[in-house]
């Protein structure tokens, strides 16, 4: 677990708890028959820095960008075999009636 997983769960337990505070004071206005307005100031505080801990871990969580040009050797998974004479494609093809006289019914 990196540093930018730590820094998502942290920005992810801010924003649930400022959730959390929010309920909680809307359950207080009620209580004493107060319109609600808007979250107190701390609680936008802790959202916004909820928020930019989420957004700081989004851009250091994924790590290093690879190529995506073909013939880019540094990335590439699968290796051909340089004689191509002998490869062998599995396909919906072999179903196909192999008579080219017989027509399929649509």
């Amino acid at each position: 677990m990196g540093v930018g997983f730590t820094v998502g769960v942290l920005g992810a337990l801010l924003l649930a708890h400022a959730g959390y505070l929010t309920t909680q004071y809307r359950g207080m206005l009620k209580i004493i028959d107060e319109e609600f307005s808007g979250p107190p100031a701390g609680v936008v505080i802790e959202l916004f820095l909820g928020l930019l801990l989420c957004m700081v871990a989004g851009f250091a969580g994924p790590g290093k960008f690879h190529s995506i040009l073909p013939d880019s050797e540094e990335n590439r998974i699968v290796k051909l075999p340089s004689n191509l004479d002998f490869m062998i494609f599995n396909h919906r093809g072999r179903v196909l009636p192999f008579d080219p006289k017989l027509k399929l019914k649509i």
